[in-house]
This record gives C-alpha cells, sequence and structure tokens, in this order.
C-alpha cells in the first residue's frame, strides 16, 4: 500500500497520536461537519484559498464575472487529488461556497473541500459524493463576511497552519493536518498503529484487562509479535 491508501484506511484519531509523538500538538481542525455521512474518508494534498473580512465597496456581485477572482480560480486551479481549504476565519456567517462550486471541484477529480466556515446549498452538497467538510450550514454568498485574496499560501483553518502541499485526511470526527515531509512515516506508523490496536480490541473483547496490555509490555510485544509471524 502506498501512503495515500494507508492514511484513507487510518482514523485521525491514530493519525494525531502519531502526530502527537513527532512533537506536534496543533494538527486537528476539529468542530466540523462532514456533509455526506456516506463519504466521510478524504486524502489529498491541501490546495489553499485566503479569505479577510469584506468591504461593501469591493464585495458585490459582479466580481465573480472576473475569471481571475481567487474563490473562482482556486476552483478552476485545484489540481486532481488535491484538497481545497479554505481559511474562512472560523465566522460560518456566510458561506464560504455552494453546490455549484463543490460539484465543479469533484467532477475535476479534487479529492474534497475543508473550510472552518460556513457552505450553502448543504442538502444538495449532501448529495454529492464528495467529501464536504463545513464548520456549519450557511446560506448567505460569501461576499456579506469574506473578501478572497489569496491562492496556494499558507493559511490557518480552524486555528490550526495549513501549508500547501501538506496531507489532509479526513472522516467523520473532523480533518487532520499532516506537514508533507512527515507523511510517509506517519502513514506507516499509523498502519501498524491500527493494526496493533485492533489485536487489542479482540484481547479486550475477550475479557483481558488493559494493563501490560495497553500499553502494551515485553509480553504483550512478543505475544503480538508472534501473532502478526502468523498471519
Amino acid at each position: 500500500m502506498n501512503t495515500r491508501e494507508k492514511l484513507t484506511t487510518v482514523g485521525t484519531a491514530t493519525l494525531t497520536t502519531q502526530l502527537f509523538k513527532r512533537g506536534l500538538r496543533n494538527t486537528f481542525i476539529g468542530g466540523l461537519q462532514v456533509l455526506n455521512p456516506a463519504r466521510e474518508r478524504m486524502c489529498g494534498e491541501a490546495y489553499t484559498l485566503r479569505y479577510i473580512p469584506s468591504r461593501e465597496d469591493l464585495d458585490r456581485l459582479e466580481v465573480f464575472e472576473d475569471r481571475s477572482h481567487p474563490q473562482r480560480a482556486a476552483i478552476e486551479q485545484c489540481p486532481a487529488g488535491s484538497v481545497l481549504v479554505i481559511d474562512s476565519r472560523c465566522d460560518a456567517s456566510a458561506a464560504s461556497a455552494g453546490a455549484i462550486l463543490i460539484a465543479r471541484l469533484m467532477v475535476r477529480g479534487a479529492a474534497g473541500i475543508v473550510t472552518d466556515g460556513g457552505l450553502r446549498d448543504t442538502a444538495e452538497i449532501a448529495g454529492l459524493d464528495f467529501p464536504s467538510y463545513c464548520r456549519a450550514a450557511s446560506a448567505p454568498t460569501n461576499l456579506i463576511r469574506h473578501h478572497a485574496v489569496g491562492i496556494n499560501e499558507p493559511i490557518g483553518c480552524g486555528g490550526v497552519a495549513v501549508y500547501p502541499g501538506d496531507m489532509m485526511v479526513g472522516d467523520r470526527e473532523g480533518v487532520v493536518v499532516i506537514p508533507r515531509h512527515l507523511a510517509d512515516e506517519v502513514a506507516d506508523a499509523s498502519y501498524d498503529q491500527e493494526r496493533f490496536e485492533e489485536y487489542v480490541m479482540d484481547r479486550v473483547k475477550a475479557g483481558r484487562s488493559i494493563f501490560g496490555l495497553y500499553p502494551p509490555d515485553e509480553a504483550t510485544r512478543a505475544e503480538y509479535a508472534a501473532r502478526r509471524k502468523q498471519g
């Protein structure tokens, strides 16, 4: 299995533990909801969009006619396999995007969308075969609260630093940000951790105490190693 395949099989809880072992504490974007529970799993490199507060003389509906408008450009430029990550300053009082833009991301092959703000048309988005994470449903257009200013630059999303190319992994609990230089290492360690935790869960369900099991002592490590050798 390659890195991306491993990351799509492990949970964000496991990933944050592995990142914590490497000294990284602020990697989880919490307080998000995935709009289509059937498409809760997400993995892809970050492609970012940054909003600042809107201003009435600049943010009018006609700005969307400009093909260089950063929100529109981000939708058309986000690479296949990447996740569009939007810094909305944790402000869900207006939408970061809506169903038409997200459908465009989907058909272009993006891996998902994450915003620490709102999304509109959430019933339609929930029907798309596409991982979409937001803080809340929000009907008003982004122009009411957000002015798009930057594409594919470092941002903050939900209080977490996101750099272009970081690996974004999502499940029902939320989204974790893995620094790109750690992605392979964390994927391997997380995959191994979850195989061990499956063994632990079997033992716990069979009535075994967690002491000496989780975390494992030398006897448990040896027992687990023998189980793995047996397949």
